[in-house]
């Protein structure tokens, strides 16, 4: 089930994203208001548009929440796959999504601060240094 979801709901995400779709939304726009005076701007007439528009409302941030997770579990997973590939990268910073808000600001902290120490024009040497202190720390540790 979970695969023709997938399957439905990036088709449907194709679909609406295009340019034929807004077009469609905004040619039935204009149909509705060009049908106003016909319907002489009853209840009912404005009921159509809100029933039409909260209905898909309600369905389309199902699919743009299920789009977007995946999109973002695709994007960490090439980071980390970036991350791990890269010599001289700290392999703990693979999956920091799974941290926890405070590990993930104490970790934003240790950046600024290395930012700040550095300086802009230094910011990449602070990193390289960390970098090598920490290899350095765990080839002392795989040693012993």
């Amino acid at each position: 089930m979970n695969e023709h979801f997938r399957k439905f709901a990036q088709w449907i995400s194709e679909i609406t994203g295009s340019s034929w779709a807004f077009i469609l939304a905004a040619s039935l726009i204009v149909i509705w208001i060009v049908t106003g005076p016909i319907f002489k701007f009853s209840d009912t007439w404005q009921l159509v548009i809100n029933t039409g528009t909260t209905i898909v409302t309600f369905l389309m941030v199902f699919l743009i929440q299920n789009t977007q997770n995946r999109d973002s579990k695709a994007i960490q997973l090439k980071l980390d796959e970036l991350i791990r590939a890269v010599g001289g990268a700290d392999n703990s910073m693979i999956d920091i999504e799974e941290m926890s808000d405070k590990q993930l600001q104490q970790l934003q902290h240790t950046f600024r601060q290395m930012h700040d120490a550095a300086g802009i024009e230094g910011i990449s040497n602070a990193i390289e240094k960390e970098v090598d202190q920490r290899d350095e720390k765990a080839r002392e540790s795989d040693s012993r």
